[in-house]
């Protein structure tokens, strides 16, 4: 099998949909002979800044010598984005030969009617690959909820909440106490838990931790400050478990204090165990770490930002920085949302600060037509200026022809969108 047809077979899964549950994957992995028990596991899960806490716990470890398997999603541009050790994305040839192993596994299954998921199989070949590849560490960044998410199957050495918030209510729960539970049920017996939960959402962790005899790590905002920041860089002070840190990041965004002091009080707790990591890789690994998609600037006359803002507190934390750190005349949206989303929660506080919003459709399935979106902002707010553009090129030239050089141009609402909007936007000169 080379590397087309196992995309090819692998994309055939997706009519599947969303299946959760862990007796697939434990069949699969089993099957294997269990690769995921072959190194340590930091699993991450929570609702927003997964991908960032990810990534600032694989740099860090990189730069402490650590050979640092990463498994996120979804991907940008290139499905093998979300498999990396150190580094380094899994080439064609790599992941083709995983898939050769797996597929057999999978066609019986299939004949069983027992057939895996889309993100099933991802996850069998991520875990695979970490054992080909001898890693020390993975960091698994859970996909959907958390208890029947399959990178549940794991046991790891630290578990990590970010936080948690409204999302995906037809599938983990129509209130905040439903989705903190299948959030925390990522939590393992005796098993440290960091989070950055509140309110609620943290009781309920915290009483999962208690059954569980979890040790519990929490992280509040006196735990960080923010100092400085420009387009560039962030720079934060920091309040570990050890000692107190000033750090600088590429990741914009003043929630990133969070994510870093969650990655941060982590590393600290392998400091205390004995694994070999000192300040200068801390410090090293938070600056070099970059987040492709979210908060990422790709022009600068005028201002072009890249979020994959999708749930209505993740919006919450973009439009708090756009007015905070950002300075322009008019700011314009191009907005491409999926339509299970909460896009009525979403909404009023993009319309409070927008100047100009285009509605567009990324090439998804789940996308709602731009012109249904277009319908939805209309009856929230009739007198925005708003318009519909089906494709998110037409979208993005649109923008580009009405702005000046001191305007900014937001493309949101969803990573499918963002991932098109970057495809395209690194094919014109201005990028």
């Amino acid at each position: 099998m080379n590397y087309n047809c196992s995309i090819k077979w692998i994309n055939s899964f997706q009519k599947f949909g969303i299946k959760l549950g862990l007796d697939r994957v434990k069949y699969i992995l089993d099957e294997l002979g269990n690769p995921h028990e072959n190194y340590k596991i930091i699993h991450v899960g929570g609702s927003n800044g997964k991908g960032s806490v990810c990534n600032i716990i694989a740099s860090i470890l990189n730069e402490s010598d650590y050979k640092v398997g990463i498994y996120t999603s979804p991907h940008l541009h290139d499905i093998k984005e979300r498999i990396i050790v150190n580094n380094q994305i899994i080439s064609n040839d790599e992941f083709a030969n995983i898939t050769q192993k797996i597929k057999p596994i999978i066609e019986k299954m299939k004949a069983s009617r027992e057939v895996p998921t889309y993100f099933e199989i991802l996850t069998a070949i991520s875990f695979q690959y970490f054992k080909e590849k001898k890693v020390d560490y993975a960091i698994l960044e859970v996909g959907l909820g958390g208890k029947y998410d399959a990178t549940n199957i794991v046991t790891p050495v630290i578990s990590v909440i970010t936080n948690v918030s409204l999302e995906h209510q037809n599938i983990l729960g129509k209130n905040i106490t439903q989705i903190a539970k299948q959030k925390g049920g990522i939590i393992k017996e005796s098993t440290p838990i960091f989070t950055a939960a509140k309110n609620k959402s943290l009781e309920i962790i915290k009483k999962i931790a208690n059954e569980k005899n979890a040790p519990i790590y929490i992280i509040s905002n006196k735990n960080w400050i923010r100092l400085e920041n420009t387009l560039e860089f962030q720079e934060f002070r920091i309040t570990g478990l050890l000692k107190e840190y000033r750090v600088k990041t590429k990741l914009l965004g003043n929630y990133q204090g969070e994510n870093i002091t969650l990655a941060i009080k982590v590393l600290e707790y392998f400091q205390n165990h004995g694994i070999k990591i000192n300040e200068d890789y801390i410090q090293q690994g938070i600056k070099k770490t970059i987040n492709p998609g979210r908060m990422e600037i790709v022009n600068y006359d005028p201002i072009i930002l890249l979020d994959g803002a999708h749930n209505p507190k993740g919006v919450k934390l973009l439009v708090e920085t756009l007015k905070n750190d950002f300075k322009y005349n008019k700011l314009i949206f191009i907005l491409g949302i999926l339509k299970d989303k909460d896009i009525k929660s979403m909404m009023p506080s993009i319309i409070s600060i927008s100047d100009y919003i285009i509605t567009t459709q990324s090439n998804n399935d789940r996308a709602i037509e731009s012109v249904e979106l277009e319908k939805i902002i209309k009856k929230m707010n009739n007198k925005i200026k708003l318009i519909s553009k089906n494709k998110i090129q037409d979208a993005i030239k649109h923008a580009i022809k009405i702005t000046n050089n001191n305007d900014l141009i937001c493309i949101t609402g969803s990573l499918y969108t963002v991932a098109e909007a970057r495809g395209y936007l690194k094919k014109i000169e201005k990028y």
